[in-house]
């Protein structure tokens, strides 16, 4: 069989004046590597999309981690300088792939900007600069190091006993290397709450009523997905949930069609 394929929603970019549509290399080389599956980029646009379209033709849907954030209006709360940078196209891009994925039962991992967009797709909202909160630690990435140094596995999380995410990676705690200045404030109604920080930010989800592997992560395991354990472990069992989902959907031919 060959291999399954998952969506990614892309960034809106600038370079040299053009505007392109980017993922970061890491994405795309764990869901190779880790995930055992080829990956779709799939352009950002505010308006024009057939969401079912795109997901009729995939067999996953992976959100990744950007440096823009999910504009405030969707969550109804006003916007301030402090929200930002905002990728509008990216938000009406994803967010509806994000309903629907749940909606027909298709394979989801979403990540960083990604469990975000997933509790605000579902009615949750967003915290902006958390590490100014009382009792709340600073989150942000380390500057003036170099990028392996800023994505170092450095934090502890606690995974619930129960947890979608205990299941794959075993409950109590692990290292992980979560890098935000938002989080989630509100979490979403169809949302349980998998694993948190030792200042309780929440840093995992996954959806209560999902009928298909739908889980969010506010760290990032694309990062190190082919070295570190818990990191591999992650997307691998997304793998697995997205070729399930492949084989369920393959059209039984005939014997006499291959005799």
């Amino acid at each position: 069989m060959t291999k399954p394929i998952v969506a990614i929603p892309a960034d809106i970019r600038s370079f040299d004046g053009a505007t392109w549509h980017a993922v970061q290399h890491q994405y795309l080389r764990a869901a190779l590597n880790a995930a055992g599956v080829m990956a779709f980029m799939i352009p950002a646009f505010e308006e024009g999309y057939d969401t079912d379209s795109i997901l009729d033709r995939v067999d996953g849907l992976l959100v990744s981690g950007s440096a823009s954030n999910v504009h405030p209006s969707l969550y109804g709360t006003e916007a301030n300088d402090k929200d930002g940078p905002f990728d509008p196209a990216r938000d009406a891009t994803s967010l509806p792939l994000i309903r629907r994925a749940i909606d027909r039962a298709i394979p989801l991992l979403a990540i960083c900007r990604g469990i975000q967009e997933l509790n605000v797709a579902l009615g949750g909202s967003l915290a902006s600069e958390i590490q100014e909160q009382p009792g709340i630690w600073d989150h942000r990435r380390p500057e003036g190091i170099d990028r392996d140094g800023m994505y170092a596995i450095r934090q502890t999380v606690h995974v619930k006993e129960g947890s979608c995410i205990a299941g794959i990676l075993g409950p109590g705690e692990i290292r992980v290397n979560s890098l935000h200045r938002q989080a989630i404030a509100r979490t979403a109604p169809r949302l349980q709450v998998e694993a948190i920080a030792e200042d309780g930010t929440v840093e995992a989800v996954s959806v209560i009523d999902a009928k298909a592997f739908a889980v969010g992560v506010q760290w990032h395991p694309e990062y190190w997905a082919e070295t570190d354990k818990s990191s591999n472990q992650l997307f691998a069992a997304f793998g697995d949930a997205v070729r399930s989902y492949a084989a369920a959907k393959l059209p039984i031919i005939p014997a006499q069609a291959i005799a």
